[in-house]
């Protein structure tokens, strides 16, 4: 029939749903994607009853359907989602919009068919990540309590130290005969509190990559060599240390501190596995154009299911008590900010090895382990300390006064320049906090050096991101000095900045 070829022409060439014309339950004539869709060649489709293609979900819907084709008016009857056969038997979902129509040859079906096999699939898809995000949300919850627990834990012991020696000493200060050595010993007691404290907020900016890194050519060899005895205070008397150190090794480009809290995090983690004795084993080498460090010990090793877990953040399997489940993931992340990887080796009863692998560095000349020393004494200097932290203000003041210096203070930014419109005289150096409210630290340095251009800047803070570049290092020319610090820290750094 005439109208039948145009039709199929234009079938033929219809997009990507499939499209069946049916008079009544029989197939008149169908595209090249219901072809496709079903599975059909196209001659073998046509003339067959629609409900070779019915699934026993679609015929229960089938005879409404039908009825409201033979009997409604026509125009669409509305869409449906049911499912549908191919030849093969298999079956599919579909969403099917038939819609009827009068022509001089009667009443026929017009059926567009959508395969939903790839909504559904990637609905499901979205359903396992929002479920997979929820789940990642909760760990993180967890992980983070876990990570709270310890700090606070830890902090707590700290300052439960801190503030009964603190008040040992005002007790013993105050008696009518006071001794000083024990006053001596309880204000070490909190001096030690303080740099375990110390120690922790390193190590959480190490993790959370907020740590001001200083990398430099290093020779691992005297670094390790350099830090034996801190290491062998850090195992214990009961535990052996082994230093084996490789032949002709390139330097490498880090920051010694960091590698040095790196090897401290692995000869405790080396202590924790071996409580009665054992050894602890570093050794150093070549390996595939890069260097490697190894540090083995003969501990109880780890089962499979832990070592796998390692260097997740917030991971141990100690109680929240007694370890954040920072160390492995701070090595982990030092190892990686280098440029490097590390992995780990441990069996239950045979014991753990890290690897760690770095590039090699660039560099005429090598860190060395022990800094030569400097004069801390001030020779009448002025300086501008600026601090929004009241005791912390004096107490630097306090410091450099001491020292002989001269200081003039303030508790901000607005402040600091308020000071200094109304000072005729030199300031040496701006001693500044880098983040204040009102004014971050490196605006006002900014803002005194534009108008007192011989003026030099040390910047002092726990948390210093305002004045890194990438990578978590220095912008350049930028001096900083880290808090918590010590008066010798204090003063080492000043007079290194004023000296240049």
């Amino acid at each position: 029939m005439e109208w039948s070829e145009e039709l199929s022409s234009g079938l033929l060439q219809a997009a990507p749903d499939a499209i069946l014309v049916l008079d009544g339950p029989r197939i008149l004539l169908v595209n090249d994607r219901a072809a496709q869709m079903y599975g059909w060649p196209r001659d073998d489709l046509v003339g067959q009853s629609v409900e070779v293609l019915l699934t026993a979900e679609a015929k229960a819907i089938y005879p409404e359907r039908r009825r409201m084709i033979e009997e409604g008016p026509p125009g669409s009857i509305g869409t449906v989602v049911t499912t549908l056969r191919r030849r093969d038997g298999s079956e599919f979902p579909v969403e099917s919009s038939t819609t009827v129509v009068e022509t001089p040859q009667g009443r026929l079906t017009i059926s567009v068919v959508r395969d939903l096999t790839e909504r559904i699939r990637a609905e499901q898809e979205q359903a396992r990540l929002r479920a997979e995000a929820q789940a990642h949300r909760s760990q993180r919850l967890e992980s983070l309590g876990q990570l709270a627990g310890g700090i606070a834990h830890d902090f707590n012991n700290m300052l439960g130290v801190i503030l009964n020696y603190a008040s040992f000493v005002v007790e013993e200060a105050q008696s009518g005969r006071p001794d000083p050595a024990l006053i001596i010993a309880d204000a070490e007691q909190v001096i030690q509190a303080g740099n375990r404290g110390t120690d922790l907020t390193h190590q959480l900016l190490a993790f959370a990559r907020r740590e001001v890194v200083r990398p430099q050519p290093l020779d691992l060899n005297a670094l390790i060599s350099g830090a034996q005895e801190l290491l062998r205070r850090t195992i214990g008397d009961h535990l052996t240390l082994v230093f084996r150190p490789g032949g002709d090794l390139p330097l490498v480009t880090c920051d010694p501190h960091q590698i040095e809290q790196m090897l401290v995090i692995l000869a405790l983690n080396a202590r924790d596995a071996m409580p009665s004795a054992g050894e602890l084993a570093i050794d150093t080498d070549c390996h595939e154009e890069r260097v490697r460090l190894r540090v083995a010990d003969t501990g109880r090793g780890m089962p499979e299911d832990v070592r796998d877990r390692a260097f997740e953040p917030f991971f141990t399997t100690k109680g929240s008590a007694e370890g954040t489940g920072l160390g492995l993931a701070t090595v982990y992340g030092i190892v990686t900010q280098a440029g490097g990887e590390v992995s780990i080796a441990s069996e239950v009863g045979r014991g753990t090895t890290v690897t760690v692998l770095l590039p090699p560095g660039a560099g005429a000349e090598a860190y060395a382990a022990t800094e030569k020393p400097v004069t801390t004494g001030g020779c009448g200097e002025t300086l501008l300390v600026v601090e929004d932290e009241v005791a912390l203000r004096e107490v630097t003041g306090r410091i450099l006064t001491a020292a002989g210096y001269r200081v003039l203070s303030a508790e901000g930014g607005p402040q600091a320049l308020e000071l200094l419109a109304g000072h005729d005289g030199v300031i040496d150096l701006l001693v500044s906090d880098v983040v204040m409210p009102g004014m971050l630290g490196k605006e006002l340095a900014e803002r005194l050096v534009e108008a007192r251009p011989g003026t030099r800047v040390l910047f002092m803070s726990g948390y210093a991101q305002p004045v890194l570049a990438s990578e978590g290092t220095l912008d350049e020319g930028v001096a900083l000095l880290e808090k918590p610090f010590t008066a010798k820290d204090l003063l080492t750094a000043v007079r290194r900045r004023l000296d240049g």
